[in-house]
């Protein structure tokens, strides 16, 4: 069985889903556990808890990706003869390593409100609650012409290059670079002392600010030379906007009732709460996976038809249906669907650098609710 290093695998996965879009307030990132060890077997989950952490144990998972942190606020005892105690005592005798993307994994492109959006063909989308803009960034490598080829692919393969509906964005000029390798260096190419001039290739990308550090590490995975020549250019070009939540369309406007009954077949909702006219066409959607109430006055100033989200309270839910939104409560659970989207893209990445690892998606239903 192939395995990875945690840091490297958890860089691959914050290249989608960066802890720097996380708001302030969240725990992400590691949360039990040691990210220095090997990894063999991956768990995705949306939460942890004891019966998730069982199902690890039994099947030798290293390292569990969860979407809600299991240390979400400060702990002030681990007593093991409780629930939350008791799973952590387990994932530490286990050597069961904890990783948590919560709300930069709610924001980032592809994320959770966007997976929705997919499942229900809702498009075009553009960002309900905007946070910042991301900023953008020119990257120029310079790098000898037997290396180029794979550089490019390496460097599009990891996001940069990504303009619009286009990616793997590039451009090269061919030149001669010049060195002269000193005492103490190890040159690829070159001797001691004495200056070296190459056919080199010039590389230019556009990248977010976000990727920096995961693509530097791509370069010097990639470069042959010990002290790899690169600029960062910043852009005045706008970037995409990044926050919670999307805005979007139906292709065609269809009554609440036929829209909730599309929702339940297409993300699999044994039910949905509603509010407002059943009877009225709706078109204009808006989604925020997970808890979205605090929103709820942000979606009335988008005039948007139909406000999608979990964990409605009945005074919010109350306010927004006498100002007129219509509201469907699909529950928290309903991210449970960007368990396998996290499977798919680190099985896609991981192949990619040609590497696998097993990635499984738990089979534990963590939803509290039933339905009867």
């Amino acid at each position: 069985m192939s395995e990875i290093q945690g840091k490297r695998l958890v860089q691959i996965f914050e290249a989608w889903a960066p802890k720097s879009l996380a708001y302030q307030w969240d725990s992400v990132g590691l949360q039990i556990g040691s990210l220095d060890r090997t990894v063999q077997k991956v768990m995705v989950t949306l939460d942890v808890i004891e019966s998730v952490v069982d199902e690890a144990v039994e099947k030798n998972v290293d390292l569990i990706i969860a979407h809600h942190p299991i240390l979400f606020s400060p702990l002030k005892q681990i007593n093991v003869e409780d629930p939350k105690g008791r799973t952590i005592e387990k994932l530490i005798k286990n050597n069961i390593t904890v990783y948590a993307a919560h709300t930069n994994l709610d924001i980032t492109s592809g994320g959770v409100s966007d997976i929705i959006m997919d499942k229900l063909s809702i498009h075009p989308t553009k960002v309900l609650v905007k946070s910042a803009t991301m900023k953008l960034f020119k990257l120029i490598v310079y790098v000898p012409e037997s290396h180029a080829s794979n550089l490019i692919e390496k460097l599009g393969n990891a996001g940069a290059g990504h303009l619009g509906n286009y990616s793997h964005c590039s451009f090269t000029s061919k030149g001669v670079g010049a060195f002269k390798p000193l005492k103490g260096s190890n040159p690829h190419l070159g001797e001691i002392d004495s200056l070296k001039k190459v056919n080199e290739v010039k590389v230019e990308t556009i990248i977010r600010e976000d990727q920096i550090s995961h693509l530097l590490t791509v370069i010097t995975d990639v470069h042959p030379y010990e002290e790899v020549a690169y600029d960062l250019i910043p852009l005045w070009n706008k970037g995409n906007d990044i926050g919670a939540g999307r805005i979007g369309q139906l292709k065609e406007p269809i009554s609440l009732k036929e829209f909730c009954q599309f929702v339940k077949d297409r993300l699999d909702l044994p039910a949905v709460r509603v509010i407002g006219d059943l009877h009225e066409t709706v078109k204009k959607i808006a989604v925020l996976g997970g808890s979205g109430e605090d929103f709820i006055e942000t979606a009335i100033s988008h005039d948007v038809d139909v406000y999608l989200t979990g964990d409605l309270t009945f005074h919010d839910a109350q306010d927004g249906w006498q100002a007129g939104l219509k509201m469907i409560d699909v529950g928290h659970y309903v991210e449970n669907h960007l368990t396998h989207a996290v499977k798919h893209y680190l099985e896609e990445k991981l192949n990619g650098e040609g590497e696998t690892i097993e990635i499984i998606v738990s089979s534990v239903n963590t939803d509290p609710f039933q339905f009867l």
